[in-house]
């Protein structure tokens, strides 16, 4: 098989996960979440249904459509920061580079979406399960960026390090479907998030602003 022919084919894969995507959502805001099935999703995109959960083996992917994203995100601020960067430095970074982005990995989904999740106790639940998985992720980013021997109290470092940086990440991403939800525009949720944002990396700084087992190169 040819690379062009290989390449079209995956672009074509591509359209067809987006096109159920695209359905899943539109039926889900219409309808909520819980009461849309797979069957409705695959008949509205004209596919069948084994299609749709070859794509989406999880219902609730269908409207967490950024999950991968979502629990890679910080791992990969970490592991990408620049040499002699603490990793609070590089996620206080990183998050107020997404709200400037309004990205829907930081939380901005808009209201439908975000009262779609809240009436949902499936999507609830598998959005405390993504920020779980998050943390974790980032620990394991961590234990593998630390240099150097830790005595027997100390090798619990890194997992103390991504509690405290992914839970100062759920609260903000928390805040901000909480101001979605009250009806706030975009944009002034940006520039309060963004305010609130600097306080509470602040209060982390102290313990972690030169964590050793933070800190790059």
């Amino acid at each position: 098989m040819s690379a062009e022919t290989m390449g079209l084919r995956e672009s074509k894969k591509q359209e067809t996960r987006q096109l159920i995507s695209d359905h899943a959502t539109r039926l889900f805001l219409a309808q909520g979440f819980e009461q849309t099935t797979i069957a409705e999703i695959a008949a509205a995109a004209r596919v069948a249904k084994k299609t749709v959960t070859n794509y989406f083996p999880r219902k609730e992917d269908l409207a967490l459509d950024h999950h991968e994203a979502f629990v890679e995100s910080l791992a990969r601020a970490v592991a990408d920061r620049t040499e002699g960067e603490s990793a609070l430095a590089a996620l206080r970074r990183y998050f107020l580079t997404a709200v400037e982005e309004r990205s829907p990995v930081a939380g901005f989904a808009g209201y439908e979406f975000a009262h779609m999740i809240s009436e949902s106790p499936t999507l609830t639940a598998r959005l405390r399960e993504l920020h779980d998985q998050r943390e974790e992720a980032l620990a394991e980013a961590l234990a593998e960026g630390a240099g150097g021997s830790r005595g027997e109290g100390e090798r619990i470092a890194p997992r103390a390090a991504a509690t405290l940086l992914a839970a100062a990440q759920r609260l903000l991403f928390e805040r901000i479907q909480e101001l979605t939800l009250a009806g706030r525009s975009t944009d002034r949720i940006a520039g309060t998030v963004a305010k609130e944002a600097a306080y509470v990396f602040d209060l982390l700084a102290p313990s972690l602003g030169d964590h050793p087992d933070a800190r790059r190169g």
